[in-house]
């Protein structure tokens, strides 16, 4: 049980979620427990009050994260980096996140912080802006007060902001210069920075510009709002990002989520008692009841049933456990009870080993540096070095003042050199990219999907509810000895209703679909391996296989040529039986969707080598792959398999997308260059692709791709204009018109050009929401 407590205090002191009072973490003290988590608090009373409505006070709940014991942490953007605590990243000066997250989905106290502070900052940056602007807004009311007196005002609302809002960055960027790692927080630092130490000085020291500079009287232009709107443009960013990082570990929350939390252990004596499933070892005998989880992956030594194995292996149809059959860890048992040897445990078990999988895949994958990044390497110390330079030639050769005048000028280099529409361009482009998508039924869960997806060559496809509907169906229903389909089927359906077996749902839907009544079977019997025998209506019935018509003595020749053309088809066959004689025969299958085929021409058309890697058997497997002309089929894969085989086309040099929609399919999504899940699909895979497919469309797929080009095509026009103004405004900063025509470019100008970049940025990207998809 984990108690509530804050990160700051020890295990014995926790805070009182109602009054937020520090009491002893004692059995005395009242306590209650609440979605898995015990919280203690002073009194009675503040324990009556959080009783009766828990979530109203959970607000004020800080429990430090609870993480797995051992838990390493890593940076999301350079995974070189391993740490053994919490922290920053030395390269970039990201917060360290934990390699395997909390079980329990608990807020990232780095995003409520910089959530918290983004709200302070764009209270404060709007009524920053209003008076930075007054002439525009408050025009009426501009000249009851002095520019110097508007300029203490500006300072008031911009510190705060500067000062607490971005203080990380200032932080972040110190760390990029100590460690000479140069980044965005390094172009942040600076811009922010300079910004805001000029409208200092001009503040307090506005005798040191010359006049020109000058607004009304003895006044100096501030640029405290050009300061705090970039903080509050950045924190937006950064919050974005935070919350799709920790979306990201949701997947391993979910999938350890499977797990029961208990186990029913046999003792010797043969009682049951109820142990947490860390303490379940190998070799306890463990029941399942109907309707409960399997706790640990073992073998059945007594009872049977259907187990839904969906969640793990991906494959709709349940299946039939009896004495010696192996069960998974995590997968839903059926109507029968089951007792089951514990074989494997812990990290042993198949779950376990997936989770593991998804993170380190997560872990793993490249992350993606925007042009921004990559040019800040240079980018950087050549700005730096030009306002040096222009301080020092001002200093040198320029009119009196010179000093005034290399301040001013060195300070406007920096200033138009302002990394705002740098930083924006890649996240305006990929948001209006991701709304865009969604109105055409793709999700996409990051930026990196969107470039990536438009050089994928390879798709890797799982078969059931991928390229099949993922429900089996009566697929054919042939009659003989002179019954009907309606007559052949309402014997089905009452020998089926009475069964557990995985097919029996598919009969008795397409009887009632058709309207069929049906009755219920007496003496029935399910024999194993075989099919189901009873009475209906006073005749002798039964339903199975091959082995059953031998044991029952009954002549199958007359439909066993369809049965066998139904089977290589992918179907299952199943004869039925009436007073000793063929009635006719069944199938079931998992039909193929209506669109797969299209979709998969399309994507052929597109370059796409398309490759089936399914749970499935060979037979199944082979002849849906022969139907939809896929190029390569793999049957019989293991959910460990289908990440290994992903790694395989990847050290070929493919560039490999994998669509799924099972828990099974998780690993390989994860490691895939692009992981696309089916949105009909279990949350598990929807949570680890980068890409989901609303409905469940593969043709989606291409007009994702179609986006995908569109996107980096709008990211590259951003990003030229976004330098296009540092690339001419430099230089006119710097004076170089001045020796021609005696021009010199204002800070307050250079605060225009930058705001006009970032409106161009913001413009260029709206653009994609006009793109035919």
């Amino acid at each position: 049980m984990q108690h509530h407590h804050p990160a700051e205090s020890g295990n014995d002191t926790v805070t009182d979620p109602v009054c937020g009072m520090k009491v002893a973490a004692a059995e005395s003290k009242p306590h209650t427990e609440h979605r898995g988590r015990r919280y203690y608090f002073c009194g009675t009373r503040c324990h009556d009050r959080f009783a009766a409505d828990p979530d109203r006070f959970l607000g004020n709940a800080r429990p430090a994260p609870s993480v797995p014991p051992g838990t390493q942490y890593t940076c999301p953007m350079h995974p070189e980096i391993v740490r053994d605590a919490p922290g920053d990243c030395p390269i970039c000066g990201m917060a360290l996140e934990p390699m395997l997250p909390a079980a329990s989905d608990e807020a990232d106290p780095e995003l409520t912080k910089m959530t918290r502070q983004l709200w302070v900052g764009a209270i404060l940056a709007v009524p920053l802006v209003v008076i930075a602007m007054r002439d525009l807004f408050l025009r009426p009311w501009a000249g009851l007060a002095a520019d110097a007196a508007w300029s203490w005002v500006e300072f008031a609302l911009a510190t705060p902001i500067v000062v607490w809002c971005g203080a990380s960055f200032f932080k972040r960027a110190w760390h990029s210069l100590v460690t000479r790692n140069l980044n965005m927080y390094t172009l942040i630092g600076l811009g922010v920075g300079v910004a805001y130490l000029y409208s200092l000085v001009a503040l307090f020291f506005p005798g040191v510009f010359p006049a020109t500079f000058r607004t009304h009287g003895t006044a100096v232009g501030v640029y405290f709002e050009a300061a705090g709107v970039i903080v509050v443009l950045v924190l937006l960013g950064d919050v974005l990002q935070l919350r799709a990082r920790h979306s990201t570990s949701a997947a391993i929350r979910a999938l350890l989520d499977l797990a029961p939390p208990v186990a029913h252990r046999i003792g010797a004596d043969g009682s049951e008692i109820d142990v947490p499933l860390a303490e379940v070892q190998v070799g306890d005998r463990l029941r399942v009841r109907p309707g409960e989880k399997i706790p640990v992956d073992g073998r059945v030594i007594d009872g049977g049933g259907s187990v839904d194995e969906s969640m793990v292996t991906g494959e709709s149809l349940p299946v039939a456990k009896t004495v010696g059959d192996m069960l998974i860890g995590g997968t839903l048992n059926g109507r029968g009870s089951l007792v089951l040897r514990a074989e494997r445990v812990g990290a042993d078990t198949l779950l376990a080993r997936i989770v593991a999988q998804v993170a380190a895949a997560q872990r793993s994958r490249a992350p993606i540096q925007s042009l921004a990044d990559r040019v800040s390497a240079w980018f950087v110390p050549a700005v730096v070095l030009t306002a040096i330079v222009t301080f020092i030639a001002w200093l040198l050769l320029g009119p009196p003042p010179q000093f005034a005048h290399a301040l001013v000028n060195a300070i406007a280099v920096l200033i138009i050199a302002c990394p705002c529409a740098l930083g924006l361009a890649t996240p305006m482009s990929i948001m209006v990219a991701m709304g865009k998508g969604a109105q055409a039924g793709v999700l996409f869960r990051d930026a990196a999907a969107t470039e990536t997806l438009k050089h994928v060559d390879t798709l890797l496809v799982d078969k059931t509810g991928t390229l099949t509907e993922g429900r089996p169906r009566v697929t054919a229903v042939e009659p003989a000895g002179g019954f009907t389909e309606t007559s052949l089927l309402a014997l089905a359906a009452s020998l089926e209703r009475a069964s557990e077996h995985p097919l029996a749902a598919a009969v008795i839907d397409a009887a009632r679909e058709r309207g069929i009544a049906f009755d219920d079977a007496a003496n029935f019997e399910a024999v194993v391996g075989q099919g189901v025998t009873g009475s209906v209506a006073g005749r002798r019935a039964a339903l199975g296989n091959e082995k059953l018509a031998a044991r029952l003595n009954v002549d199958v020749a007359p439909l066993a040529a369809r049965a066998r053309a139904l089977r290589e088809g992918g179907a299952t066959a199943m004869y039925t039986f009436a007073d000793g004689s063929l009635a006719g025969l069944i199938a079931v299958a998992d039909p193929i969707k209506p669109t797969t085929a299209e979709a998969l021409s399309g994507l052929r058309a597109d370059g796409i080598r398309t490759v089936m890697v399914s749970g499935d058997n060979e037979t199944t497997a082979r002849a849906v792959g022969l139907k939809l002309g896929i190029d390569e089929v793999i049957a019989g894969v293991s959910p460990e398999d289908k990440g290994a085989i992903v790694r395989e086309y990847q050290a070929k040099g493919r560039r490999v997308a994998m669509a799924g929609d099972g828990i099974n399919d998780a690993p390989a999504l994860a490691a895939a260059d692009v992981g696309i899940a089916m949105g009909t699909g279990t949350d598990i895979a929807m949570e680890t692709a980068a890409v989901t497919l609303v409905k469940g469309d593969l043709r989606a797929i291409l007009r994702a791709r179609r986006l995908s080009h569109a996107t980096l095509k709008n990211i590259r026009g951003s990003l030229f204009l976004a330098f296009i103004y540092n690339t001419l405004g430099i230089p006119i900063a710097a004076g170089v018109l001045y020796p021609f025509f005696g021009v010199l470019l204002s800070p307050m100008i250079a605060a225009a050009a930058m705001s006009l970049s970032s409106v161009s940025v913001v413009g260029n990207a709206l653009r994609l929401r006009r793109v035919r998809l």
